[in-house]
């Protein structure tokens, strides 16, 4: 293997000092212009290549921009695929942990990226995750971050996040405009912000129309198609059932869809059903089920662009959210009225 060139290799053959070789190599003011001119011309000629490490230690930037995310489902990796695009443009790397919903995990990517010298960390919480004391370090450090979809009060950051109250309004409109009265919701964790942005416009839209809301119709669960699955069949066998339910993703839709096929009943004469998310899953089964879409690239792109105005702005940026709005896709599981 032919041996890398270095500066040191440059200096010796020139017979000047390694300093005097860095300082060409960045067209420093104090070296004369003949020897930059020789410097430059060797250093092409031997295809000298900076270590691009040294560089980033020397400079305190990496170019590099750490992604921790909950999962790696389709809408997350869809962001993950916005962000990349917008850093590649900007000139950086990103560097992708999944915390697979555990807290654990996620404070062992936070240290790991922290190691690594990342320029800034572009994060989404776990499920798992009730205490924020990981990611306020971060802001401690000074070190750039940006939230996107799990956003949580207590992290005082720039953010990105889709508006769920109205994902739940949609939702739950359309169900009563189609004549379903008795509506249960697949709610998350309680301790996701998310989730509860979900059910609120779920509550706020029965509360508008005159419907009660019913404690039995209200079940927390992982975002998990399994436990979907036994949550609605635990509906399904109560004596006075639902007639629709409201999933807060379509990971839970699906489970749900399992469990009503198995107990017989027709989608939408019996059930209504409608997830969340707008997965691709949703219009290959049948019947093909109704879903809020987000825009998840776009979800991405924008918190990437949040990042890099962090690290170019001199302004206060804490206090930035940008709130995206989501729309209805309406499909058979939910509709009655044609």
């Amino acid at each position: 293997m032919e041996k890398q060139v270095t500066i040191i290799d440059i200096a010796r053959i020139l017979n000047i000092s390694t300093s005097t070789v860095s300082r060409a190599l960045r067209n420093a003011n104090d070296v004369k212009e003949e020897t930059k001119t020789a410097v430059m011309s060797l250093a092409e000629e031997l295809n000298y290549q900076p270590n691009r490490l040294a560089i980033s230690l020397l400079n305190r930037q990496t170019h590099t921009i750490g992604v921790i995310i909950p999962n790696l489902d389709f809408v997350l990796s869809t962001m993950v695929k916005g962000i990349d695009e917008v850093a590649l443009e900007a000139g950086y790397t990103v560097m992708v942990c999944q915390s697979n919903e555990s807290f654990g995990r996620e404070l062992v990517n936070t240290k790991r990226l922290l190691d690594s010298l990342v320029d800034g960390i572009i994060v989404s919480v776990s499920s798992e995750t009730k205490v924020f004391e990981h990611i306020k370090k971060i802001k401690d450090r000074n070190i750039p971050m940006v939230v996107f979809d799990r956003v949580n009060k207590e992290i005082v950051a720039p953010n990105v996040q889709l508006d769920n109250v109205e994902g739940g309004v949609l939702a739950t409109t359309h169900l009563l405009e189609q004549g379903y009265r008795k509506i249960a919701i697949l709610a998350g964790p309680v301790n996701l912000d998310i989730s509860n942005k979900r059910m609120d416009g779920y509550l706020q839209t029965l509360k508008k129309h005159g419907v009660r809301a019913k404690k039995d119709l209200i079940i927390h669960c992982d975002f998990n198609q399994d436990y979907a699955y036994e949550a609605t069949k635990e509906l399904l066998s109560m004596s006075n059932r639902p007639d629709a339910i409201f999933t807060i993703s379509d990971r839970m839709a699906i489970g749900a869809m399992l469990a009503i096929k198995e107990k017989g009943l027709r989608m939408p004469v019996d059930i209504g059903l409608v997830g969340f998310n707008n997965e691709p899953i949703t219009t290959l089964v049948s019947p093909s089920i109704s879903s809020v879409d987000q825009p998840a690239f776009e979800m991405g792109k924008v918190a990437a662009r949040l990042f890099i105005e962090m690290i170019t702005s001199k302004r206060d940026m804490d206090h930035e959210e940008i709130i995206l709005k989501p729309k209805l896709f309406i499909r058979e599981s939910s509709l009655r009225k044609k």
